[in-house]
Formats: C-alpha cells, structure tokens, sequence
C-alpha cells in the first residue's frame, strides 16, 4: 500500500500562540486554545515524529493539531532537539516540555494528555515512566516506534534507531519503552494494520510485553493515516483521546 505523506505539507489553521519552555532555539511550542468543552478537559500535548531526524519538525503537526482543538481541546505541538547520536538531548527536551508548558497555558483541566505519532510515538511512551507531565492522565502513541530493538532488527528508516542513538539498542535500554516498566496511567497505541513504514508488529511486540495498554488495530490505515483529519482513520484516534480524557 502506498503512503499517502500529503497531510505533511498540507496547509492548516496557524496557532494561537508560541510559547518557550526553555533556552535553546529548539525550545518552543505552538498552542491552539480550545473553547468551552476544552476547559473540562485535559491539555493535548503532541510530540511529532520524523524518526528523530533533523529534517522533520512540528510543522507537520498543524493539521492535526488544528483538528483537535475543533474537536473541543486546547493543544500544544512542541519542538524538540533532533541531533544524531544525542538522544539524550531530546528526551531531555521532551521531559522538560512536559513540566514547563501545561503551567504555562490555561483553557484546561491542569491534566495532560500525551499524543505522539512515529518517534514522537517513542518519545511519549518513554515520558510515560521517565518524566510523566504533572497530572498526566493518559498517553496516545500513534504508529509508534515502540520497541527499540525490534525497529532496528528491522532497519526502519535506512536505520534510523542507531543513527538516534549513536549505538545499539541493547545497550539503551533505559530509552526502549518496550524494556521500561508500565506506565501508572493508561496507555493506547492506535496503528494502522498498512502501514509500511513501522509496521503494527512493532506495537504489537510493546503491547505484549506491556499488558496494561491497549492496542488498537486499524484496518487499511497507514502510517499517515492516524494523523491526518481527512482520513478514514481519523475518528478512531478522536475516539480513543475522548476515551482518555473524558
């Protein structure tokens, strides 16, 4: 099945707000503020994908962002640093992104709920156990890459795990979801049953392993789908953060 990779370019509702959360360039977030049904609600923070790599950044993320606001959230899409062989660095911005910016931004409940699709997918399941955001309420990881080893078994991406963390996942595993203990709060992995670019098995093998979460199989869904409003598979992922947040 091919990939269709449009909603990557595509144009969106801009954001309402930038905010920072740190020093660094790379220390920013765009935030669209919900209406009243968002104020029952917990904040949505995305963390976009890109297999770490520095050329991808939350620009992508506009679309679904936008959507989701409109389906009654206030949303932040934060950035990230993207530097091969540091993957400290990132997760370091991730967790930082987490503490700093729900107290930063009002128009929600004060829980958090975290979404990320691909890396980004990786980067929320690891804050889930290393650096949970205050109230966190419930992580979303869509088509994630959530097993470290088995998505190097599989070269993803022309080798994207090594080229992350500048070694072999054996020896991280302190940043292999798979091999953390199980988040406190609930956990869903939507995947696409097509997609071609992380296949499902490597939710699967995280789903196995973590039988406190629960995966939620897409059929003819692809890797883009799950994040893209005008696809088929999009009500299922608005369905599976109601379930989280209300």
């Amino acid at each position: 099945m091919s990939e269709d990779r449009s909603v990557l370019t595509r144009e969106a509702v801009a954001p309402d707000l930038a905010l920072r959360y740190g020093p660094r360039p790379e220390h920013v977030a765009d935030a669209w503020c919900g209406d009243a049904r968002a104020a029952a609600r917990p904040l949505v923070v995305i963390v976009h994908g890109g297999f770490w790599r520095p050329e991808y950044d939350r620009a992508h993320t506009r679309p679904m962002a936008a959507a989701i606001r409109d389906a009654g959230w206030t949303v932040v899409s934060v950035e990230y640093r993207r530097e091969p062989g540091d993957p400290d660095a990132t997760v370091r911005d991730v967790a930082d992104a987490l503490a700093v910016i729900p107290g930063e931004l009002g128009g929600h409940d004060g829980r958090v709920i975290t979404v990320g699709h691909s890396a980004g997918g990786h980067l929320v399941l690891w804050a889930a156990i290393a650096a949970p955001a205050p109230q966190q309420a419930g992580t979303l990881a869509l088509a994630p890459v959530a097993d470290l080893r088995l998505a190097q078994r599989l070269e993803l991406d022309g080798g994207a795990v090594v080229d992350f963390l500048g070694a072999d996942a054996s020896t991280r595993e302190d940043l292999d979801p798979a091999r953390l203990p199980a988040p406190a709060d609930p956990t869903v992995l939507v995947h696409g049953v097509s997609d071609a670019i992380v296949p499902i098995a490597v939710a699967e093998s995280y789903a196995a392993g973590q039988p406190g979460s629960r995966l939620v199989a897409v059929p003819g869904a692809a890797h883009f789908g799950v994040i893209d409003p005008l696809s088929a598979a999009w009500p299922t992922v608005l369905a599976e953060l109601s379930r989280l947040g209300d």
